[in-house]
């Protein structure tokens, strides 16, 4: 593992996957284009070593590739991540002397599970203090033209409970308003947020440290839906990874620790007697602006760095962003996890099409009817999955390539038997639900048939063309026809799906708006899950066909404001292709 990011930003370079820009750019949506184009082909990751008017440089890309993000958790593949848990589970001793010997060996995997103190540290070598805190030193991102300002993006949010002591470290989006002050984006479910309503009940301030940079393995740990238990956070999932502890300094102005070897320290409290401040617009993970919400104001007290310091970011938004691969990391550490609880499970993925919380493909061990159903439900009530929209399930196929595995559960699908409408919590960023956090819920299962079940449905068939007036293009696999209309009133996508239900070829039929190509099918699941309620905008049609209305919701269907898509405008793209053709061509 890495000692710091400096250890791990030479590692990269070794390997040619650090490109250093050394021209002048701006945070301001400049690094967004280069950072956009290396994310989504692949590219190195990308060093800009002279930000306009900023003090630091800037790095970005840590995690942009599966094979990237492997190395930087200590692994050669991300798969590697769910064999190293499974050993730690395997922490059972057997009876008598022999099996507590047999177990020694396996010890090794705990080796580092528990943070160091220590007493001086390089992240303290620069210390300032009021009215010597100035944000404005730091290359912070504006990322997307619509955004409400710079955002600290990867953050790692340290508080601990105002009542129990525990430690949580989390990554939550910090939208700076000046030189000592921040918003702290802690949505509903987070500890954070959690930590922050005890602190108003108890009637005190709530301390918060932010650090920024160490060992990229901190960086994910903050990421990492960990199950809370009692004396465990994240540092000590950090230490496990990495095999070494993760060493911790106090803070100068506040009472937590902080690693050490981080870039930045940011230090001060949340105050739960003031109003909230209005945060955002952000473009977020979903691909889409999240409207301006209130949230809890950041004072920063103190500003510590370590000398020649660089300022770790990231761009999220339209997918794949280097934020899948974070995601598909947290889904290999906890796999073993969850095959524990539900242990059927063979695997499961959550394609970067559906951006963590729309979809989630999972393949079982089936051995009894209705044992999909079984395994959807159990996977919705775990931690984070709560907040899924669609879960996928299979029986005779691997979870991934995410749209392969639709596919293959179409095979054995019949809509009218084989799907499950609920409702539950989902995530406060989707735009999609009437109501903020809380959706339909919908499960396929698209497992082999037990006689039980039902007779097995016929070999799926492409559906034949559309041939309506308003489908400006389409696109048809065995049993799924995809299509996109220029949406104008409420109730066309309804009208339509009565029509097209006519072709009894049509199992699944997913309509996406104009502009969206039906034939690209990460494009396509993207639009059409990020803007489904499915308690509004799925169905079964004509006893048969399944219908997803991805398409934009107009106020007369129910909906609340729609977003926008993040994306670039024209003169800023234009102003970086230069530097685009230099340094990823």
């Amino acid at each position: 593992m890495f000692r710091n990011l400096g250890a791990y930003l030479e590692d990269l370079e070794r390997r040619g996957e650090l490109v250093r820009v050394p021209e002048e750019v701006s945070a301001e949506l400049e690094i967004t284009a280069l950072a956009d184009r290396a994310f989504k082909t692949g590219g190195p990751a990308l060093l800009f070593e002279n930000v306009r008017d900023r003090d630091f440089p800037l790095v970005i890309g840590l995690f942009g590739t599966p094979e990237r993000t492997a190395r930087a958790l200590g692994v050669r593949a991300l798969d590697d991540l769910a064999a190293r848990v499974e050993r730690l589970l395997e922490l059972k001793p057997a009876g008598g002397l022999a099996g507590a010997l047999a177990m020694l060996p396996k010890l090794g995997e705990l080796k580092g599970l528990f943070p160091k103190k220590v007493r001086r540290a390089p992240v303290q070598e620069v210390v300032l203090t009021g009215d010597r805190v100035d944000l404005g030193r730091l290359p912070v991102q504006t990322c997307w033209p619509g955004d409400g300002g710079p955002f600290v993006t990867l953050p790692q949010v340290i508080t601990r409970d105002p009542e129990t002591g525990e430690y949580n470290v989390g990554m939550y989006r910090m939208q700076v308003f000046g030189p000592r002050s921040t918003a702290m984006h802690w949505q509903l479910y987070k500890t954070g947020r959690r930590h922050f309503e005890k602190a108003r009940k108890l009637g005190t301030r709530l301390e918060v440290a932010v650090a920024l940079g160490g060992d990229p393995v901190l960086t994910y740990a903050a990421t990492a839906p960990l199950p809370e238990l009692p004396g465990l956070y994240e540092y000590h999932l950090a230490g496990f990874l990495r095999g070494r502890p993760v060493e911790l300094v106090k803070a100068k102005t506040v009472d937590l620790w902080v690693p050490a070897e981080a870039e930045f320290v940011l230090e001060g409290y949340v105050d739960p007697a003031e109003p909230f401040v209005t945060e955002g617009p952000f473009g977020d993970h979903t691909g889409f602006y999240t409207p301006p919400s209130p949230y809890p104001l950041f004072h920063v007290t103190a500003l510590s760095h370590r000398r020649g310091a660089v300022y770790p970011s990231t761009v999220v938004g339209p997918p794949p962003m280097e934020d899948a691969w974070l995601i598909e990391a947290s889904e290999r550490i906890f796999l073993p996890a969850a095959q524990l609880v539900i242990p059927e499970i063979r695997d499961y993925h959550m394609p970067p099409a559906g951006v963590a919380h729309n979809w989630v493909n999972v393949e079982i061990e089936k051995s009894y009817a209705g044992q999909g159903f079984k395994v959807a439900s159990g996977l919705l009530g775990l931690g984070q999955m709560m907040s899924t929209k669609v879960v996928v399930v299979t029986s005779d196929a691997p979870p991934k390539p995410g749209f392969g595995a639709l596919l293959a559960a179409v095979r054995h699908l019949r809509p009218e038997r084989d799907v499950v409408f609920s409702k539950g919590p989902t995530d406060e960023l989707d735009h999609a639900p009437a109501q903020v956090g809380f959706s339909g819920k919908l499960i396929l299962d698209g497992t082999v048939k037990l006689e039980a079940e039902g007779p097995a449905a016929a070999p799926p068939v492409p559906p034949g063309p559309a041939g309506h007036p308003e489908v400006t293009a389409q696109h048809a696999w065995p049993g799924v026809l995809a299509v996109t209309i220029e949406k104008r009133r409420p109730g066309q996508v309804r009208a339509l799906a009565r029509r097209l239900a006519a072709d009894p070829a049509v199992r699944l039929l997913l309509v996406a708006d104009g502009g969206i190509d039906p034939a690209n099918p990460d494009a396509l699941m993207w639009w059409v899950l990020a803007n489904l309620d499915p308690a509004r905008d799925a169905w079964v049609e004509a006893g048969r066909t399944l219908v997803l209305d991805g398409t934009r919701k107009l106020p007369e269907e129910g909906a609340r404001p729609w977003p926008e898509v993040a994306r670039l405008d024209e003169k800023t793209l234009e102003r970086a292709r230069p530097l685009i053709e230099r340094w990823l061509s």
